[in-house]
């Protein structure tokens, strides 16, 4: 489903990716680890076609970058860290409604089943400043849903959620994943997604650091800033 050869990225002068190679099979999920600046974000923003490589190639299904960005971009829907830059309407039902005509579907029942599906319908006409963090970032993929994606790209889903929230966004990324979507998670701490997630990719200052299932990269997590699961805080 994800193939990434040998990619590259700079901004100006200074190098963000170097030579970064992975794969992705159709239906699983990703856990995409690293420190601030390592990178993932990056990566995250080429996988969406916001912007080609400066060097390697990124095939998703039928769709490649360079080349076809714009079947890139249909292809993916991505989900920012900060929830409120990706909201467009003034309340839930503004929003998807917007998604809607950017979309193939043509009749507003998806939308009303994705606000029931995220627990948004009480929502329905509430201004989107009244939302609490956690319900603005199941709008947003709700939103990004209505596209039809092949691939799901999330950049910090559970940073600033309280614990129940997490665990809801948890669930979802679950029921994602029972779908058969495919998806790729940005975070730090790999607690949320514990039994959910097929592999990992750690970058390092734009290098691929580490990539394997978990129980083969585990023991050497924290040489690159990665809390080990279950390992607690120590002084």
């Amino acid at each position: 489903m994800i193939r990434a050869q040998n990619l590259s990225f700079a901004y100006a002068e200074a190098e963000a990716l170097k030579g970064v190679s992975f794969s992705v099979a159709q239906g699983d999920c990703l856990a995409l680890l690293g420190a601030n600046g390592s990178g993932k974000s990056t990566l995250l923003a080429l996988l969406a076609g916001l912007f080609p490589p400066t060097q390697g190639e990124i095939r998703i299904g039928e769709a490649q970058a360079p080349g076809l960005g714009r079947q890139l971009r249909r292809a993916t829907g991505l989900l920012l860290q900060e929830a409120d830059l990706q909201i467009l309407g003034a309340t839930v039902r503004e929003d998807l409604e917007l998604s809607l005509r950017n979309s193939r579907i043509k009749d507003q029942g998806p939308a009303r089943e994705l606000a029931a599906r995220f627990r948004l319908t009480d929502s329905w006409d509430k201004p989107v400043q009244q939302l609490s963090g956690g319900q603005k970032r199941k709008l947003c993929l709700a939103a990004v849903l209505l596209q039809q994606p092949e691939v799901l790209l999330f950049d910090e889903p559970f940073s600033g959620l309280d614990y129940p929230a997490a665990r809801e966004f948890r669930a979802i990324l679950q029921d994602n994943r029972r779908q058969g979507i495919t998806q790729i998670v940005a975070l730090h701490d790999l607690e949320p997604l514990l039994g959910v997630m097929d592999s990992c990719l750690v970058l390092d200052r734009g290098r691929v650091a580490l990539q394997g299932r978990l129980e083969e990269v585990r023991g050497e997590l924290e040489d690159f800033g990665i809390r080990k699961p279950g390992s607690g805080w120590t002084e």
